[in-house]
């Protein structure tokens, strides 16, 4: 309200609102609230402090305060903090009586509420009210039990003002309930601190009871070796084996009892418990004992004692493998090794036995490769290591009858059977046991270790037998043949090793033919038997043609020393290319003459070289059409083809791939001229005009009989051509031979490399990205013949109609 000088009151104007639209941007009331609290538009100055002069004044204050306590436990019974500030600030005012009154009728809104419980008892101590405090603590742990801070304040109270004995009896009430670990460890602190170690003792009894954990026991033993007791520290670790057992048993018991026992210097009771505890406890849960082992054992054992402890560690974890799964024969080999090393040989051997009992249970070969090494081993080690013959022959004789040699034999085992035998002096046995090994179960292996044994003892004639058996169990083979050869030709009988070349060519089947032909040749080259060589060599090729052979003939001839060795070495090589103008294999060909060319480099004259160069193939490439598995078009494919003169039948086909290529160039140089053409046209107008005004005047000047006769002798001339088109045209319709004929004849001696196309003239029409190919094509190649043809008769009606022009105006 403002006043006006008539002293009147004036109401002020209020806003008038036009626009009543809603404001673009809407504020929330969130949002004023938080702009307020960030400009703190709304803090007020703290209350003025008032002060206190008279009871009057201080009782009206007490009075203001309790009400508005009053209130607001009215507002909420249940907020305890509001019961705890109101108690709280009758105790800042000496009102003691009043502040239990309200924590008691706190108690009586929550009794469960720990602070409050706590706040109240701690109010009568700082008051120095015991009775009260002892009153409101039994009253709290017998309505919360489980609440560990009573007790734990509850006995502090008692010890702190030295009540000992009644301490003890909360402790003891505390204990009935069987708190957790730290309750009990604090029972036994307080009893140690007043140095009754026989009560703490009584309760360590009761607290591995309540709460049977190792590490409980492990903290008693070290109470009673902490106060010198060590008989019964070591009976709390004897007890603590005794009560778990080998079921809940740990490696940190046996560490903690063998830690006990070092410290006491009883070396041999901590290694008995090591060894106790490693043969109980599974070794994949005993690292940590094994290592606690092997350290001990460094420190107060000899190399033995550690040496035992790696190799216990490493023999139950192979024990483990080979129990999880007896055909690892990986785990046996290592197992026996470990076991080699260090054990006597009753050990060894007992390992032994278990592992070969483990046969495979397939009657495979594959599966007993690895089995049949145990054997072995097993062998060699009672033979070098345990120097027991008469047992090493027992396993090889048993290995022997376990081997189903009907199925599958192992010539490796008969080979080291019969090696022993010799070693022992006793070679009857070794020929017996590998006669028997043939007899059985025949195998190349076997016949060449009984051979190479015979060899070394220079028993020749047993050899031949051995030869003999062989061929006649595998005459195809063919390696055997050339051996059996060489051992004659050691011996000196040339003609026994040549009846044996000669029956070994004579069998109908060998693996390695071309072998046995080469050690043939090369043994009558050896014994300088050259016709014989020849003769080999012509009964080789009536066999094949192949060029190997013809090549290895012509450096036979040429390697004699003789005068016509050229001559005869340039005839083989004329018989060979006349021999493989049939073959299919142009590279067999083309390596012939290349080998000629060599040859003709080396000791030819100018006329041979040129000769054999002209024989050379020109490289081209080519396309066919590839076909997929299931009749489908898969493309096309490039290959390179040798084309060489000497073919007689693509000569047709090539000449008219060169008069096409001849075409297409003058058709290239008749594109340039008319470029060339085009920039001289006008002057060119005005020479031919003044050419056309000259010949007429010599037309004119002509008289009619040399007319007609230049018409005839023109008419002669389009005849004869067309005469010579003609056998042309006749050549560009025949049908090609094929394809593979459409060819182009090079120069002499230069290689140039074209691309041809085998597909036919639909496939060609159908296919506009070969363009470029079109002058290597056989239907591209009619084509342009054809366009060829076309040409020249368009320039021949041209020239008719000229001269028809000219025979008219000279009519005229």
């Amino acid at each position: 309200m403002a006043s006006t000088a008539a002293g009147k009151q004036r109401i002020p104007k209020v806003a008038k609102v036009k626009n009543k639209a809603p404001a673009e941007v809407q504020i929330t009331a969130e949002q004023l609230l938080r702009e307020a609290k960030e400009r703190e538009l709304e803090l007020l100055p703290p209350p003025p402090k008032q002060k206190i002069t008279d009871e009057e004044e201080l009782n009206d204050y007490k009075l203001k305060k309790r009400k508005g306590f009053e209130d607001n436990i009215r507002k909420n019974r249940t907020v305890i903090s509001n019961w705890i500030k109101y108690a709280q600030w009758e105790e800042s005012l000496k009102e003691v009586q009043r502040a239990r009154s309200i924590y008691e009728r706190a108690l009586d809104v929550d009794h469960r509420n720990i602070t409050l419980w706590l706040k109240y008892a701690e109010m009568e101590m700082k008051n120095r009210q015991v009775n009260h405090s002892r009153n409101i603590w039994d009253r709290a742990i017998t309505i919360l039990p489980r609440v560990n801070a009573f007790w734990y304040k509850y006995t502090y109270m008692e010890e702190l003002l030295g009540n000992v004995a009644g301490c003890r009896q909360v402790f003891e009430r505390w204990m009935e309930w069987e708190p957790e670990e730290q309750a009990w460890h604090s029972y036994i602190n307080f009893e140690l601190r007043y140095k009754e170690v026989n009560k703490a003792r009584l309760i360590y009894e009761n607290f591995v009871i309540v709460h049977p954990v190792i590490k409980n026991w492990i903290k008693y033993a070290h109470f009673e070796e902490k106060h010198g007791y060590i008989a019964h520290g070591r009976k709390v670790f004897e007890r603590a084996v005794e009560f778990f057992g080998e079921v809940q048993v740990d490696e940190y018991l046996y560490v903690a009892f063998a830690r006990f026992e070092e410290k006491q210097k009883e070396f041999e009771r901590v290694r008995v418990i090591y060894k106790y505890a490693l043969d109980r406890i599974p070794k994949q849960q005993a690292q940590e004992l094994f290592k606690n082992y092997t350290m001990f054992e460094k420190k107060f054992g000899d190399r033995r004692g550690i040496e035992d402890v790696i190799v216990s560690k490493r023999r139950f974890q192979y024990e483990e493998e080979v129990k999880a799964n007896p055909h690892n024969y990986d785990a046996w080999f290592d197992y026996l090794r470990l076991v080699e090393s260090d054990a006597d040989p009753d050990t060894v051997r007992d390992v032994y036995e278990r592992a070969i009992a483990n046969t495979p249970p397939i009657q495979e070969k594959r599966h007993w490769r690895r089995y049949i090494y145990l054997w072995i081993n097993y062998a060699l080690y009672e033979e070098l290591e345990v120097k027991d013959p008469e047992r090493t022959r027992q396993v090889y004789q048993a290995c022997l009858d376990l081997i189903p040699h009907k199925k599958f034999t192992f010539a490796k085992m008969w080979l080291l059977y019969a090696q022993f035998e010799i070693r022992q002096k006793h070679l009857q046995g070794a020929r017996r046991g590998l006669g028997s090994a043939i007899g059985k179960c025949p195998k190349n292996k076997l016949f060449k270790g009984y051979i190479e044994l015979e060899l070394q003892l220079r028993e020749f004639d047993r050899c031949r037998k051995l030869y003999e058996k062989y061929l006649e169990y595998s005459p195809e083979n063919c390696t055997t043949w050339i051996k059996f050869a060489e051992l004659e030709t050691i011996l000196g009988d040339v003609e026994r090793a040549r009846g044996i070349f000669e029956l070994a060519i004579g069998q109908p089947r060998l693996d390695m033919p071309e072998v046995l032909w080469k050690s043939y040749i090369d043994f009558e080259i050896e014994q300088e038997e050259y016709d014989h060589t020849r003769g080999l060599y012509q009964r080789l090729l009536q066999r094949t043609q192949h060029v190997k052979v013809w090549i290895s003939y012509g450096q036979f001839e040429l390697s004699i020393n003789s005068s016509d060795r050229l001559q005869k070495c340039r005839e083989i090589y004329e018989e060979a290319n006349k021999g493989l103008r049939s073959c299919e294999e142009k590279e067999e060909r083309l390596m012939l003459l290349e080998s000629w060319r060599d040859f003709e480099h080396e000791f030819g004259s100018l006329t041979t070289r040129d000769r054999v160069r002209k024989l050379l193939p020109e490289k081209v490439k080519r396309r066919r059409k590839l076909t997929a598995e299931d009749g489908s078009d898969a493309g096309w494919e490039e290959y390179y083809d040798y084309i060489f003169p000497e073919d007689t039948a693509n000569q047709p086909n090539l000449k008219l791939l060169a008069m096409a290529k001849m075409w297409k160039k003058k058709q290239e140089d008749e594109e340039e001229a008319e470029e060339g053409d085009d920039v001289n046209d006008k002057g060119d107008d005005d020479e031919k005009d003044d050419d056309d005004e000259e010949e007429k005047d010599d037309e004119e000047k002509q008289g009619p009989e040399e007319r007609e006769g230049e018409m005839e002798t023109e008419q002669e001339k389009e005849k004869e051509q067309e005469m010579e088109t003609e056998p042309e045209k006749e050549k560009d319709d025949r049908p090609l031979a094929g394809p593979s004929e459409v060819r182009e004849s090079p120069p002499a001696g230069a290689s140039e490399e074209k691309v041809y196309d085998d597909r036919d003239d639909d496939q060609e029409s159908s296919s506009s990205s070969s363009s470029s190919s079109s002058s290597s094509s056989s239907s591209e190649s009619d084509n342009d013949d054809d366009d060829d043809d076309k040409n020249d008769q368009g320039k021949e009606e041209k020239k008719k109609k000229k001269k028809k022009k000219k025979s008219d105006s000279e009519d005229d």
